[in-house]
C-alpha cells in the first residue's frame, strides 16, 4: 500500500505561480513513476506530468514550457512547480504513483484555482 498526500493548492491569479507537494509513504519502495493529473468541472481526469524513477519526465501539451515535475527520492515527495499560470490550469489536482506491481494510487487531491 502507498498513501499520497497533496498539498500547496490555492487561489492564484493569471501569470502567478503555484508550487504543489505530493509525500509519499508505505511502501515506497515499490514506487516507478509519479505523475500528476487534473480535473476540471465537467471535464474527464487529465495527465499533467510524469517522472519515472530515471528522472525521465513527460508533460501535457498544454503546460509544456510553463510546469516542471520534480522528485525528491530522499523525501518522498513529488513536486509540481506551475507558472504562468492560466484560468483554464484551474482544477483539482490529483498526485498518482504506479508501482514495480503495476498498481495506482491517488491522492485526495489540491483544488488550484486561477481567477482575477
Amino acid at each position: 500500500q502507498v498513501q499520497l498526500v497533496e498539498s500547496g493548492g490555492g487561489l492564484v491569479q493569471p501569470g502567478g505561480s503555484l508550487r504543489l507537494s505530493c509525500a509519499a509513504s508505505g511502501s515506497i519502495f515499490s514506487i516507478n513513476t509519479l505523475g500528476w493529473y487534473r480535473q476540471a468541472p465537467g471535464k474527464e481526469r487529465e495527465l499533467v506530468a510524469l517522472i519515472t524513477s530515471g528522472f525521465k519526465t513527460n508533460y501535457a501539451d498544454s503546460v509544456k514550457g510553463r510546469f516542471t515535475i520534480s522528485r525528491d527520492n530522499a523525501k518522498n515527495t513529488v513536486y509540481l512547480q506551475m507558472n504562468s499560470l492560466k484560468p483554464e490550469d484551474t482544477a483539482v489536482y490529483y498526485c498518482n504513483c504506479k508501482t514495480s506491481l503495476g498498481r495506482l494510487y491517488w491522492g485526495q487531491g489540491t483544488q488550484v484555482t486561477v481567477s482575477s
